[in-house]
């Protein structure tokens, strides 16, 4: 993958002198190229270079048996970075429903049975089965993001990123990935699925999460 230029602190030297480093390699724990593109578009401005799983095939898959997203997260980044022997970066992350108290939560990529994101349209169309009777205002939802980054030598990160709205009657959009047609954030009145990725970005639990990893990075002289 390419290289991103960005503007973290650069370290000096003993006489004062600005010490070029290179980019960080950071590796992504997943093989979602959608996730993967939207991570590399948000992040574009820090100076890393994003690696994904596909750089590392031996890599095995990780089994996300957690009850929660931060568990997913840590449990993929600290895999991908005992695989790798580098900086490796993971998120689960998915969409709570109120009236469904709260599912399908980390099983929303396999709601409908499966696994992956081949199952997207499987997966929404459960969703608006099951809110099929449940008017406007009771459609309330939220997705969720956990990001995990851990190091090497052992240390972990975690950020979160919320994004709140609510449920449509029938999915919209053709943009985005998962539950994005039929997810409508709050204050807006078109899905996730009908917005430009950048328009997303700025609204989304990933872009959220990704934001505050961004501060997190920027925080570092050196990692």
């Amino acid at each position: 993958m390419g290289k991103i230029s960005g503007s973290m602190p650069s370290p000096r030297g003993p006489g004062g002198e600005r010490v070029i480093t290179p980019p960080m390699d950071i590796v992504l724990a997943t093989r979602n190229k959608k996730k993967i593109e939207e991570i590399k578009r948000i992040t574009a401005d820090l100076p890393i270079t994003i690696l994904s799983l596909d750089n590392f095939p031996d890599c095995p898959e990780t089994v996300e048996d957690k009850d929660t997203f931060e568990g997913n997260a840590v449990k993929k980044a600290v895999e991908v970075c005992q695989c790798t022997g580098k900086l490796a970066l993971a998120d689960d992350s998915g969409l709570e429903v109120d009236a469904l108290n709260g599912a399908p939560g980390v099983y929303s990529a396999r709601y409908a049975g499966g696994s992956g994101g081949g199952n997207d349209i499987k997966n929404y169309e459960k969703v608006l089965s099951e809110l099929e009777a449940v008017p406007a205002k009771k459609r309330g939802a939220q997705f969720v993001c956990c990001m995990a980054l851990a190091f090497p030598d052992g240390k972990i990160e975690t950020f979160f990123g919320y994004a709140k709205g609510r449920i449509g009657s029938e999915p919209k959009g053709k943009t985005g990935f998962g539950y994005d047609p039929v997810f409508i954030p709050q204050g807006f009145e078109k899905t996730f699925a009908e917005m430009t990725g950048h328009e997303k970005d700025k609204l989304s639990h990933r872009g959220k999460a990704l934001e505050k990893l961004k501060q997190f990075l920027h925080s570092q002289p050196r990692l």
